[in-house]
């Protein structure tokens, strides 16, 4: 069984869901070395999340924006936790809701996702700096 892991820092992206599939493939080749096994990306944050979704159209992301903002809106009035702005409480159980880390079957090299999948950066912050992922490949 082979093994690799990689650790990059995402350049910062603006509030809402941003695909990044092709930075997440450019930082681990090594995937066309294996024939079967699994891809995990893991977020190193608390206030964005991954996931995987419709890649094609972009409207998408921004309905999901629009979507988790209903779902989970700022300026609450039982939120403890606003050190950090309007924006903070809600970054948290927002990325607690989508998940830090996604696992993707390798096949013969390659992300075996479905025609219309990629991988989504979920942003939930205004003004977040640059993300950091844990990139692990392994299998045979």
């Amino acid at each position: 069984m082979k093994f690799y892991q990689k650790e990059i820092r995402l350049k910062p992206f603006s509030r809402g869901y941003h695909l990044i599939t092709n930075e997440v493939l450019d930082t681990i080749s090594e995937i066309s070395a294996i024939n079967m096994g699994v891809l995990q990306v893991f977020i190193k944050h608390t206030s964005a999340s991954l996931t995987i979704n419709e890649n094609a159209d972009p409207t998408v992301r921004v309905d999901f924006e629009s979507h988790m903002n209903e779902m989970v809106p700022e300026n609450t009035p039982y939120y403890m936790h606003t050190y950090e702005g309007p924006d903070d409480m809600p970054a948290h159980i927002k990325a607690s809701l989508m998940g830090t880390s996604i696992q993707i079957p390798i096949t013969k090299g390659r992300l075996n996702l479905g025609i219309w999948q990629g991988i989504y950066l979920c942003e939930h912050r205004n003004n977040a700096s640059g993300r950091s992922l844990v990139i692990t490949a392994y299998g045979n």
